[in-house]
């Protein structure tokens, strides 16, 4: 019996108690699914619902009364072994042997499809998420926003919704003026302007303009008046370090449905057309020259210029544009994800929404990740050696490897501060948590093959009843968790969740591996027990396989 399957049951159970009345619940107050979840102690049976408590009082009747009116209508539902009445009206629920280790057959039939659930189908989602300014090497901050951003992704889809990958290319405004400066200087052999940009790279991207430009057959560019110059540097130094961002990402397997260029939106007067949109809906007053969005009537501390008396747009005017850009497209949210240094940007971007008539955190989502530190023999990695001054994309892909720099960085909190110990990451032990994982697939795929070699074949035999070692009860019982906790993950835009379920799991898979035998020994005939053993094997590796898959990380057969 599978958590979906059990919290169908009790619906069943709870929706017959109100028709036959012994429940007086209205109708309409009939919860349209029923939770489950793992008690803290197995103690407690093998689920627990707290159902009785969420109607009761509708239902003007005492918690425990309703769950007591329940448990008796559960009893007889085929796969219940027990059902006892905890506390103010918990319900513990243990089901039997063979209804518990059928989920293994289940899980092996549905293979990549299992874990996957319909919680947000239909739901229309922009994620945009790293969107680092073309002015150089994406820094650790970035690529935690790469790791959270793509596995929240395929979270979302794993759960129904239609997700669009979204970076914004900042390519309008005074840092790539800045940028354009530091390289036509670092061309010119000249120090970097104050307000400029270092590091080795510019030097590789300033080299590199020279070179496409002299291969097209045109002028050095360095000999060229400094307006011309630095437009053929902008240009094309642009063009060279965002197509780099884009291999690094698509190296770090990040690949993005949407470019969305920020000069666009001044070009195509989009900017004009918001600020138009807000002036309908009465939300633009002038004053000193310049246009202002009034903000604090949607709960921003001050309201804000969103046309300078220069006649220039502010920053805000492209967050107008852009916002109004996505929700035009269809999209139903628009979630966004911003760097530590973004807290202040919250309760304007909310205001924006608000004033456009949508609702904020609905419509519009900010997630705030927070720093990033890399530990190398116990002391902090400050720089990168080509960035300069950040630590860079390739320097923790270098340092332990695509699957360890995505899984450390997902399997935390983005509201958290990490340490991540390169050190450690880069080690085979279990104290490495990607290893510990990822050995624990390739194990499973390991004592399948084993199997094989002697014999043991799944088709041959499965008797679920078979599966009654403590052991196999608790990896049964995480095996049948990914659907709630991918659910979960992608509802609270959580992606570690995932990540730490999956060490929940392998630690139980290790400890089964540690006691039941899948193979026979010695002279030992096969039989059913160790074919249905195979199944829960194999059940274990598709559900490990799928986790990772959702953190984009690779699930090796061998290790």
């Amino acid at each position: 019996m599978t958590p979906a399957e059990l919290s169908e049951a009790l619906h069943a159970v709870l929706t017959a108690a109100v028709a036959d009345g012994v429940v007086p619940l209205p109708a309409d107050a009939v919860p349209a699914s029923v939770t489950v979840e793992r008690p803290r102690s197995r103690e407690h049976g093998d689920w627990a619902t707290n159902v009785a408590m969420q109607v009761a009082k509708k239902a003007g009747k005492a918690p425990r009364e309703v769950a007591e009116a329940l448990a008796a209508r559960l009893r007889e539902v085929e796969g219940v072994a027990a059902v006892e009445v905890a506390g103010p009206g918990f319900l513990n629920i243990t089901v039997d042997t063979a209804a518990a280790g059928a989920l293994a057959r289940v899980v092996v039939e549905a293979g990549e499809a299992y874990g996957r659930t319909d919680a947000l189908a239909g739901e229309r989602i922009n994620l945009e998420f790293v969107s680092a300014n073309p002015t150089g090497p994406i820094h650790i901050g970035g690529v935690r926003w790469a790791a959270v951003g793509d596995s929240l992704a395929r979270l979302l889809e794993a759960t129904g919704a239609q997700v669009t990958r979204e970076y914004y290319f900042n390519d309008h405004g005074a840092q790539i003026d800045r940028f354009a400066r530091s390289l036509l200087a670092r061309a010119r052999g000249q120090e970097a302007p104050e307000d400029g940009y270092g590091g080795q790279y510019i030097a590789d991207i300033a080299a590199q303009v020279i070179a496409h430009r002299t291969a097209e057959g045109q002028p050095d560019p360095t000999t060229l008046p400094d307006d011309e110059a630095q437009e053929v540097f902008r240009a094309v130094g642009v063009d060279l370090m965002f197509t780099e961002i884009k291999a690094k990402l698509h190296d770090f397997r990040v690949d993005f449905d949407v470019y969305f260029h920020e000069d666009s939106l001044h070009e195509s007067g989009a900017v004009e057309r918001a600020v138009a949109r807000l002036r309908e809906m009465g939300h633009i007053f002038e004053d000193a020259g310049a246009t202002w969005l009034r903000t604090t009537d949607f709960g921003d501390d001050k309201d804000r210029v969103i046309i300078k008396s220069d006649g220039n747009a502010a920053y805000i005017a492209g967050d107008l544009a852009y916002y109004l850009d996505k929700r035009e497209r269809g999209f139903d949210r628009a979630i966004i994800m911003l760097g530590a240094d973004h807290h202040g940007y919250i309760g304007r971007m909310m205001a924006m929404c608000a004033a456009f008539g949508d609702t904020p955190w609905t419509n519009l989502e900010i997630l705030i990740g927070q720093l990033v530190n890399l530990v190398k023999d116990g002391q902090p990695v400050r720089m990168s050696k080509r960035a300069g001054t950040v630590v860079t994309i390739d320097d923790l892909v270098d340092a332990v490897g695509v699957d360890a720099a995505r899984y450390s960085l997902a399997r935390s909190s983005v509201d958290s501060m990490i340490d991540l110990d390169l050190d450690l990451l880069a080690t085979a032990t279990n104290e490495n948590p990607v290893f510990y994982v990822q050995y624990a697939h390739a194990r499973t795929v390991n004592v399948a093959r084993n199997a094989a070699d002697l014999g043991v074949r799944r088709e041959d035999g499965f008797d679920p009843s078979l599966l009654d070692h403590p052991t196999e009860s608790a990896l049964l019982a995480q095996i049948g968790e990914l659907g709630r906790v991918v659910t979960q993950a992608a509802e609270l835009r959580e992606p570690h969740r995932v990540a730490r379920y999956l060490e929940e799991l392998a630690g139980a898979y290790h400890k089964w591996y540690d006691q039941r035998r899948v193979t026979p020994f010695g002279d030992e005939q096969v039989t059913d027990v160790h074919r249905t053993r195979l199944w829960l094997n194999d059940a274990t590796r598709q559900v490990l396989a799928n986790g990772l898959g959702l953190l984009g990380v690779s699930a090796p057969e061998r290790m």
